[in-house]
């Protein structure tokens, strides 16, 4: 609980009620204690916990060539980057990164950013300002929406995945500088946007495009390029050029932490000039810049982990299929269980625990009210074991989801809040 500040009570007062109010709600979260290494099984506190809910999804945050790489970065720069790139900041470990980055990715250049978070609201707010349009997807990451609504543009979400609202939106705005956003894979669902129509419109309307892929990245597509490889049909390296600003994380499949986003020359030159997320702040640690550059070889080197990684989300959605639990469509590493109201879910978080596992309850905001889920994230570490535990405790809270089901349609239901 908040403690008392004695020089502005009132002002205190409105946060203690705030957090109150969010509280009753059950709203609250609260941080977990792990200790150890991100990996399969984790402790938290005494319990030892198999993890379903990390975004480590091909297992290489504790990879042995990663954790070298990242002692040797140790070695040889120290420890912090000492400034901004644009002063003294920029070391051989980041131009390496990026070059790579550029490589994979198909473009010409990419630029780094300390997080994710930093690059899409830097990027946006470079792009676009006073009398611009923002167009967004209804459930993009709040890092995209946040970019938009401090970029002083106009900002307009379109209904999720809805290319008929956004193209609706595009000719009403088609005199404009508009820019579209989407996620390439929606963190909270897992579905994937549809790229092809995507760049389609932004074409057709004259709007910039920017997807930030940062639970696709690596972990995606035969040579892990991410949403981009989804559609083949298409022409890959076709559809990547109409796709002019790509955005990836390193926190999720590749296991370390930072951004980075990917474009032709003229726009990352830009960028570099005029996105003060980027200007305005220290580089992130060589170090960690040659740990990330040893994971993205990892990610190449190491394929089976996306093979892996794809047999076991088959799996699952065979597994699922025959349960009565509402598990929404994705065929990525994200599957949703949306239960609805919160105090269900956060019993079915419970019986995850009871069973051994770690699922965390996601409420809003992070999803919109009445749309609490679990959200279960597969990986290349989990064992046939841990997925079998999984699929067991998932059938224990499809036998209670059946049965409170039932309860309802015989009008002993109760509502609770969602």
């Amino acid at each position: 609980m908040l403690a008392t500040d004695a020089t502005n009570p009132a002002f205190m007062q409105r946060l203690r009620h705030r957090l109150e109010q969010h509280d009753r709600q059950g709203l609250v979260r609260n941080k977990l204690l792990r200790e150890g290494p991100c990996q399969p099984v984790q402790r938290f506190a005494d319990d030892d916990l198999i993890s379903f809910c990390s975004n480590d999804y091909l297992g290489l945050a504790n990879h042995p060539s990663v954790i070298a790489a990242l002692q040797e970065g140790a070695s040889r720069y120290g420890v912090g980057s000492g400034g901004s790139h644009l002063v003294t900041g920029h070391c051989a470990a980041h131009h390496a990164l990026e070059q790579a980055l550029a490589e994979h990715t198909g473009r010409e250049r990419a630029l780094l950013f300390s997080t994710g978070y930093m690059a899409n609201v830097g990027v946006i707010n470079a792009l676009m300002g006073q009398g611009g349009v923002v167009l967004q997807d209804a459930l993009n990451h709040a890092s995209l929406l946040d970019g938009g609504w401090l970029s002083r543009a106009r900002s307009i979400r379109y209904r999720h995945n809805d290319m008929s609202s956004l193209q609706d939106l595009l000719v009403q705005h088609q005199h404009e500088h508009c820019l579209v956003v989407s996620d390439g894979v929606f963190s909270m669902d897992g579905d994937v946007a549809p790229l092809p129509e995507l760049t389609a419109l932004a074409s057709r309307y004259g709007a910039g495009l920017m997807v930030d892929d940062a639970h696709g990245f690596a972990c995606l597509g035969a040579t892990g390029r991410g949403v981009i490889e989804l559609f083949p049909e298409h022409g890959g390296i076709v559809l990547s050029q109409a796709l002019p600003v790509l955005v990836g994380t390193f926190g999720k499949a590749l296991g370390t932490a930072g951004a980075f986003v990917a474009g032709d020359a003229a726009l990352i030159a830009y960028l570099e000039q005029f996105t003060r997320s980027y200007v305005f702040t220290t580089a992130m640690p060589p170090a960690l810049a040659l740990a990330t550059l040893a994971s993205l070889q990892v990610s190449q080197t190491e394929s089976w982990r996306r093979q892996r990684l794809q047999a076991l989300i088959t799996r699952f959605r065979q597994a699922t299929s025959a349960m009565a639990l509402p598990v929404l469509d994705s065929h990525s590493a994200v599957q949703a269980v949306v239960l609805g109201d919160i105090d269900e879910t956060l019993a079915a978080s419970a019986v995850m625990r009871d069973h051994g596992l770690q699922v965390s309850a996601i409420r809003p905001p992070t999803v919109p009210r009445g749309e609490a889920r679990l959200r279960i994230t597969l990986s290349a570490a989990h064992s046939d074991e841990q997925f079998d535990l999984l699929i067991r405790a998932l059938g224990a809270i499809d036998e209670q989801y059946r049965a409170r089901r039932a309860r309802c349609l015989d009008g002993g239901g109760k509502d609770g809040k969602g």
